[in-house]
């Protein structure tokens, strides 16, 4: 259904505007809304993009974050207030200059950019040329933009099948000339993402960049313009030509940081330098000013490079987080479920309790394929140390060396989409494609800063003024 702007429900469709209808509530109203588990949320309601789902009412909370109830968890809302704001930002023509680069800007859901209403306190949101340039006008500076709603979902709702329409829509932007590609990401998952585009998107002449904010655009402290800013700068004039997440570098906004998508993981459920490159280092330092590389090891951008999108998958892969006390029935019921690959996120080196191996065994010798990371992170999957290790290898479980274990799931779904045959799915497993192992860990590929301890606390007091 299409709301018009006198639309009191602008946006709702299906269930949730049933449900706003059903307690009298309308888009800007300042509400009480109480969930099924006693839980109270007080804010405004916010009118939803059509492209979103029909299943959840947004509220803008008083501390500035939002909000989705599902509209089945609803008890009552009580309407205590309203104020209309005017929900879209002023279009004005993207300035296009024939010197600029040709960047992509692919949405997969949520808001790249926004900007904030003062009087209702309401995010606007920003995804056309013309709502970008209205909000982030520095682009125009870095690039002559188009920009494509592939699809609105959460992060948390990215899938296998939204994975090969984002990688197939790469393709045919590149192919069609684009001098770069951003993807506006939920940053929740924007990893596994990252690490699936890595197989998925291969040979790539141009970069692709992922991106995502932290903070909605009504903080003070947002993340979503700069990290805007830096990625589309890298998309348009960087050098490399993978699959990289682009965010916060330092807490500050001095600069951001370019991670290789195989090789880096959100590690803070709110900090914006959230993003980390684990068992190596970044791929270079973005700024609006240019580029300092720190990574030599790159694919260099080539506009000769014919780009080869390979989208195979299967879905029947899991993750099994290893913990003390583990039954063997979780592996017992993966199979008898028709699961076809797991990944183990196993203790130190890669291990498991012994119980686990009558049950791994059987699930082998059934034809699951089983793969060994660990759950440290860092480091490397050595299972010949001790003898549990080597009785594990002798069962069948093959380690993965130094890869993280959601790139590890990204990696078996897409292997298993091209062979079952499990000596091919091994080889092609530790085949590195893009970094996702590496031969060695450099020395400053792992540096965690303990507060409390002199030489941090002086070096911090150094850094941060």
């Amino acid at each position: 259904m299409t709301h018009n702007s006198k639309d009191p429900l602008k946006g709702y469709r299906g269930p949730a505007r049933e449900t706003l209808a059903r307690f009298g509530v309308r888009v800007w109203s300042d509400v009480r809304c109480t969930n099924n588990s006693g839980s109270v949320f007080e804010g405004v309601i916010l009118p939803r993009s059509e492209t979103f789902d029909d299943l959840h009412i947004v509220i803008k909370l008083k501390t500035g974050y939002n909000v989705g109830v599902h509209y089945d968890r609803v008890v009552s809302i009580e309407e205590i207030g309203y104020k209309e704001a005017v929900y879209k930002i002023p279009e004005q023509e993207f300035p296009r200059r024939p010197n600029l680069p040709k960047v992509t800007l692919l949405g997969t859901g949520g808001t790249i950019a926004s900007r904030l209403d003062y009087r209702t306190g309401a995010v606007i949101p920003a995804f056309t040329p013309g709502e970008l340039y209205g909000a982030v006008p520095e682009l125009a500076d870095l690039c002559n933009l188009t920009t494509r709603k592939i699809f609105g979902v959460f992060s948390e709702n990215m899938g296998w099948k939204e994975y090969v329409i984002l990688a197939e829509e790469i393709g045919k932007e590149i192919e069609s000339g684009a001098d770069g590609i951003v993807i506006g990401h939920g940053t929740d998952t924007m990893g596994h993402t990252a690490a699936i585009l890595s197989f998925m998107v291969q040979d790539s002449p141009v970069p692709i960049v992922v991106v995502g904010s932290q903070r909605s655009s009504d903080r003070p402290s947002s993340d979503a313009a700069l990290n805007l800013i830096h990625a589309v700068k890298t998309a348009g004039e960087g050098d490399i030509a993978e699959v990289q997440i682009c965010m916060f570098g330092p807490t500050s906004d001095r600069y951001g940081l370019l991670h290789r998508g195989t090789r880096c993981r959100k590690m803070h459920s709110s900090y914006r330098s959230t993003f980390r490159t684990l068992s190596d280092i970044p791929l270079a330092v973005v700024s609006r000013d240019g580029f300092t590389p720190l990574n030599t090891d790159i694919l260099q951008r080539d506009a000769s490079r014919k780009i080869k999108i390979d989208t195979a998958y299967d879905d029947r892969v899991t993750i099994l987080y290893y913990y003390p006390g583990m039954d063997p029935d979780l592996v017992d019921a993966l199979v008898e479920k028709g699961y076809h690959g797991i990944v183990i996120a196993g203790t130190g080196l890669g291990h498991v309790n012994t119980p686990l191996y009558p049950a791994l065994d059987r699930a082998i010798k059934a034809g699951v394929h089983v793969v060994m990371t660990v759950q440290t992170l860092w480091g490397y999957a050595q299972m010949y140390v001790y003898d549990t290790g080597r009785d594990l290898l002798d069962i069948g479980v093959v380690p993965l060396d130094n890869m993280l274990p959601e790139t590890a799931l990204m990696k078996l779904g897409w292997v298993l989409g091209h062979t079952r045959d499990h000596g091919e799915v091994l080889t092609m497993m530790r085949k590195t494609i893009n970094h996702e192992i590496t031969p060695r860990e450099p020395h400053n590929g792992y540096l965690i800063l303990q507060g409390g301890l002199p030489e941090v606390e002086s070096w911090i007091t150094s850094q941060w003024k």
